[in-house]
């Protein structure tokens, strides 16, 4: 039988078992019942003995590191990671877990690209193993889970889902509904609606519970409530620690992760290219984003309700635009357009869009989610009218805005300028960017 803090880390027993596992003096040294574990285990390591994490620290890496290549590198194996999905990992991934919820939360902000990340892993690694356990077993543990799950709640309504609902992971009418209460128990379901059940047969309320509920529904709900609760540990770990010292394990192993996605995102991003890239004056390059002002990269990371939309819409779209496709175009008065630099359009929807949306995404609340006309604002500040998207025929019908200046930035987004020691000689974002990919090549 599969353990329950396999799947949820937080749970009592995952509590018990950290308790008697963790030791932040060792995590970077070698562990003899890692190395022989995975070497039992002996799926995709032994062939290459750098695919084979020998302590806590690099098991935490790797586990980062997974998941970041799933999802930008068209060569990934899932079979080089599938010790991830073995239960007899258990013990060192539920260590792995926590230590990695430390770290980040002592190096980034709650709302950080990062971050979600680390949150988007961790639900995807529910997903997987989840997936491999068979039907009988997994419905089981599912309803164990969730029992521990709610156990401090009356019952679960259909908004403590809304994540779920507004990604359309789930429909409403997909659920079963009582006065708001979702219901996901067999004996809570005949409960609420015995009255209409009076003279049926044991098996026919089974079945249509089966019917109406099904366990991939209540896996769904399942793995939101512990991404919920994992964004709510990040959230003590983070206040705790303004009360205490992070340990110095912990402090190394953020500057471990921070570096490993740093590699990764010069590797294998599909926007950025390598830090401090520089192919002569206004020539066009991949974007660097090291050479990113602090309000840009502020803004990328998720800004709140009240800035969204002025950052992401008005100074973020033609910032990134520009600095893509013309970052000298404060040197000339002429007049330009975005299909002058990228006739087929290729690279602004590509490259320059994905990053304005990621930075909607991670805006608080996501910007498209309560005010989806900004798609077509953001099309329009690029040139193309006030469209949903960005089409060649349209391009003229409005004007491709060029960015904010410094002093327009501190007046109107005051709370996203933090500015660093590049920042006192520049009067321009673009200005920055110029100078600092500069600086960038030459350090190199």
């Amino acid at each position: 039988m599969t353990s329950v803090p396999f799947i949820n880390p937080m749970s009592i027993e995952g509590q018990r078992i950290l308790k008697k596992n963790i030791d932040l003096d060792s995590i970077f040294e070698y562990n003899q019942d890692l190395v022989d574990t995975l070497t039992h285990i002996g799926e995709g390591i032994l062939d290459d003995e750098t695919k084979s994490p020998n302590s806590y620290g690099k098991l935490v890496l790797k586990r980062i590191e997974w998941y970041f290549r799933e999802k930008n590198d068209p060569k990934f194996k899932i079979s080089d990671y599938s010790y991830f999905f073995n239960e007899a990992i258990d013990k060192f991934d539920l260590v792995a877990f926590h230590l990695s919820s430390q770290a980040i939360a002592f190096r980034y902000n709650l709302n950080s690209r990062e971050t979600k990340l680390f949150l988007e892993s961790q639900q995807r690694i529910i997903e997987e193993r989840l997936s491999r356990i068979s039907n009988e077993i997994v419905e089981n543990l599912i309803n164990k889970i969730l029992n521990e799950l709610l156990s401090d709640s009356t019952y679960l309504n259909w908004k403590d889902i809304l994540p779920l609902i507004r990604s359309k992971k789930i429909l409403l009418k997909d659920l079963l509904l009582f006065n708001g209460e979702i219901i996901l128990d067999e004996d809570e379901f005949e409960e609420k609606y015995h009255d209409r059940m009076d003279d049926w047969p044991y098996r026919r309320i089974k079945r249509a519970f089966n019917e109406l509920v099904g366990y991939k529904t209540k896996e769904l709900i399942l793995t939101q409530l512990i991404i919920e609760n994992t964004e709510e540990y990040l959230k003590n770990i983070k206040e705790k620690l303004q009360r205490i010292q992070i340990h110095p394990s912990i402090e190394k192993l953020s500057e471990e992760i921070a570096g490993l996605l740093d590699k990764l995102n010069k590797k294998y991003s599909k926007f950025y290219g390598e830090s401090g890239i520089f192919s002569g004056e206004g020539e066009m390059t991949a974007l660097s984003k090291d050479a990113f002002p602090p309000c840009a990269n502020n803004i990328i990371e998720g800004v709140k309700s009240g800035n969204r939309n002025d950052a992401i819409v008005l100074f973020l779209t033609s910032f990134i635009s520009y600095c893509r496709l013309n970052p000298q175009v404060f040197r000339g008065d002429v007049s330009t357009k975005i299909s002058d630099f990228d006739p087929d359009l290729r690279i602004t929807t590509d490259e320059i869009l994905p990053i304005i949306y990621e930075a909607a995404k991670n805006a608080v609340p996501p910007l498209f989610e309560d005010q989806p006309q900004e798609k077509i604002n953001i099309v329009s500040k690029l040139g193309f009218g006030m469209y949903d998207e960005i089409k060649l025929e349209n391009e003229g019908q409005t004007k491709w805005y060029t960015p904010m200046s410094c002093d327009k930035i501190k007046l109107h987004l005051t709370n996203l300028c933090k500015p660093d020691k590049v920042c006192r000689k520049i009067g321009n974002p673009l200005s920055y960017y110029s100078y600092k990919r500069w600086l960038l090549k030459n350090k190199r």
